[in-house]
């Protein structure tokens, strides 16, 4: 009984062996850059935008950030140079366009922001007191079409808000910059793009910890920009780091929208 039995699993082998080489041949005869190996670093899934750095470029897949996606960034506390790091994208903002952003913790430099070539005139801070409005706000932002990139700070949000946020960058080819605490970095995400940051006294070090190809073979260190403080400056006790407001608007009854200040109080809670 065991003969008949091993040739029909010999038959079974060689039936598949056929298959298996097919495969093989299919994949071989596809475009250059149809398929995608982990080893490798991808290409962009669409445009990119330089980031200023060209070590980090050389580590992100198409040479920069990701034009339409969810990008989050991750840090132990704010004022660690998040916003350094983006300085040369933010500094690039076409003359038309608008940098949105919601719920940053700290004062924005606007000085330091100025001298990076920021256009001030174009910078919205937005405020919304409920984690509903973030979102909502961030959404608003993207899917106006006139936004060069927006940034926001949540303070908690699941995947649902995670994988809205997502969709509406890649609808609007916008770029989103998320800043997360560190200790998100285990949980799952769909931005296509996660960075660790910590400060360095050479600068800020970067761990890329998700992008489309293989694992970062070390972290990066990088030079801040000349003049940027990664560190933000002691407030007097008791004094707000809210942004100063001037020309709001309201859309909503818990949401403050504001152009960042030109000059703001030396004693003010900031961050670069």
């Amino acid at each position: 009984m065991a003969l008949p039995l091993q040739r029909h699993a010999d038959a079974s082998l060689r039936a598949v062996a056929p298959a298996a080489t097919g495969t093989h041949g299919v994949l071989a005869g596809l475009p250059a850059g149809s398929v995608w190996q982990a080893s490798r670093l991808a290409g962009a899934a669409g445009a990119v935008l330089p980031t200023g750095f060209s070590a980090l470029d050389a580590e992100l897949p198409g040479g920069g950030w990701p034009a339409g996606a969810l990008i989050e960034l991750l840090a132990d506390r704010p004022g660690v140079g998040e916003l350094s790091l983006l300085l040369p994208l933010l500094g690039a903002t076409p003359p038309a366009c608008w940098i949105v952003c919601i719920a940053p913790p700290l004062l924005p430099y606007a000085p330091a922001l100025a001298n990076a070539g920021v256009p001030l005139a174009r910078l919205l801070v937005v405020r919304p007191e409920r984690r509903e409005d973030l979102l909502w706000a961030a959404r608003q932002a993207l899917l106006s079409g006139s936004c060069a990139c927006v940034l926001a700070w949540p303070q908690r949000i699941d995947n649902t808000g995670l994988r809205r946020l997502q969709l509406a960058a890649e609808e609007s080819a916008t770029p989103l910059f998320l800043f997360r605490p560190g200790s998100v970095a285990g949980q799952p995400s769909p931005a296509v793009l996660r960075i660790a940051l910590a400060p360095q006294p050479e600068g800020l070090q970067l761990r890329i910890l998700k992008r489309r190809g293989p694992l970062a073979a070390a972290p990066l260190v990088l030079a801040l920009p000349p003049g940027a403080s990664a560190v933000p400056k002691a407030s007097r006790a008791g004094q707000s780091p809210r942004m100063p407001l001037s020309a709001a608007s309201h859309p909503t009854a818990s949401t403050t929208v504001a152009p960042v200040a030109p000059a703001c109080k030396p004693e003010a809670r900031r961050f670069l």
